[in-house]
């Protein structure tokens, strides 16, 4: 063997030995500090089951997943900063998106930029969608303006017409995602904060569509707010028999509904946008009965999903969770593990990890054709929105989350308790 052919030779097994122990690398920047720490450390549960059970069962496409974690400080322009370095310095194959629509905003426009798929696990605000992008795709039911549609349909459906709650209290903090909802609710204009042009137009209203009359709104601070007292007994003198409270965490949920607990508020109906978190039961205790919140994943819904192209059903994910970190998982860690198994669907969809492949894959993706996840199944409209996903309403009683609404939805919906009454 002359030394030309000796040198073809290895360097040709050096190429078979690389392609053997490639890794497909995924990066993602998430709160890990800062006001979202908490869903930031159930977001980055969510992942890493995903990517080690992934990996226990051969990785995707007999490759194993690196995941490449960074935190962000719930900071935007850190955020920014670390998914450019994924791209550009980490040279990951594709990304998980970010918690919470402060951060996707202006990480949507960097993905996009680098032409990435854009799995968005937390970042219902319609400007978002709405900005020209391509290869997003939201893993929860709906934009955030659309939220009231479920709160609407809930009393319409589930309270007696001459029982059902007239006056309405919206309360909220001056956040990317609270705003959009309180946008559908209270039927504002959406605008685009780019060039100022319109998005949408949501008058009336949810609660004016459903009959209901907002006699306060107040807003506070995004951040270092803390007249939670002050703010409660306001409540209570607007005499509003439905109380909506869109916080940015599930810390402010807590300290708004002590605070309402030592006026001895008696709402008839209590809404809030955050609480599913178990942090939320235990920072309240006997004052969350009642309290009714949206949420994208319920651990009784009985959703069938796949993982390695075998059926991977949420009963499977539940338990998999307390196995693997001692404690049942909520909607901030489930929400992520669906995104990893979308991205995990797509590659193998697509054949490769060429993100204009796997965008275009997705973006096939029919309701009868889906990504199929522990959250149900996915297909996306062109701006990359959920199509045919209704929210789930869950509410709080004696200690347990229960699911509540859509009634026809699954057979383990439990009954609401209404009026809630005291706290």
């Amino acid at each position: 063997m002359n030394f030309r052919t000796l040198l073809t030779t290895t360097a040709a097994l050096a190429m078979m030995a690389t392609a053997a122990h490639a890794e497909i690398k995924i990066g993602a920047s998430l709160p890990l500090t800062g006001g979202f720490s908490i869903a930031g450390a159930k977001n980055k549960q969510g992942y890493e089951l995903c990517v080690k059970m992934l990996n226990e069962r051969g990785g995707i496409n007999g490759q194993k997943v690196e995941l490449v974690l960074s935190d962000n400080r719930s900071d935007p322009a850190t955020a920014i900063n670390q998914y450019e370095r994924f791209i550009n310095v980490d040279k990951v194959d594709a990304v998980f998106g970010t918690f919470s629509s402060k951060l996707t905003f202006p990480v949507a426009n960097i993905l996009a930029k680098y032409g990435y798929v854009h799995p968005i696990p937390a970042g219902g605000a319609l400007r978002i969608y709405t900005q020209g992008h391509k290869n997003l795709f939201y893993f929860q039911p709906d934009a955030a303006e659309y939220v009231g549609r479920s709160l609407k349909g809930l009393i319409e459906d589930l309270v007696p017409e001459g029982e059902r709650p007239k006056t309405a209290a919206v309360v909220s903090a001056d956040d990317f995602f609270a705003n959009a909802i309180e946008a559908g609710l209270l039927g504002q204009k959406v605008m685009n904060p780019a060039d100022g042009s319109e998005v949408a137009d949501l008058a009336p209203g949810y609660l004016a569509d459903a009959g209901i009359k907002t006699v306060y709104t107040e807003k506070w601070p995004e951040e270092g707010f803390n007249d939670w007292l002050t703010l409660a007994n306001s409540i209570k003198r607007s005499d509003a028999e439905l109380i909506i409270a869109l916080t940015a965490s599930a810390e402010e949920a807590v300290q708004l509904t002590r605070a309402l607990k030592t006026v001895k508020a008696t709402p008839k109906m209590v809404y809030y946008s955050q609480g599913t978190q178990s942090e939320f039961y235990e920072g309240t205790k006997s004052a969350s009965d009642g309290i009714l919140m949206h949420t994208a994943w319920h651990p009784a819904a009985p959703f069938k999903g796949l993982l390695e192209g075998k059926e991977f059903t949420n009963a499977d994910f539940v338990k998999a969770f307390t196995d693997e970190y001692g404690e049942a998982p909520d909607e901030d860690a489930a929400i992520p593990f669906a995104v990893c198994q979308g991205i995990e669907q797509a590659i193998e969809g697509a054949g490769s990890t060429d993100n204009a492949a796997m965008g275009k894959w997705l973006s096939e993706r029919t309701p009868e054709n889906p990504v199929r996840t522990i959250l149900g199944r996915f297909a996306w409209d062109d701006k990359g929105l959920p199509l045919n996903k209704p929210f789930l309403v869950a509410q709080w009683n004696d200690g347990e989350l229960q699911f509540v609404y859509p009634t026809g939805e699954f057979p383990e919906v439990s009954k609401m308790t209404y009026p809630k009454g005291g706290f």
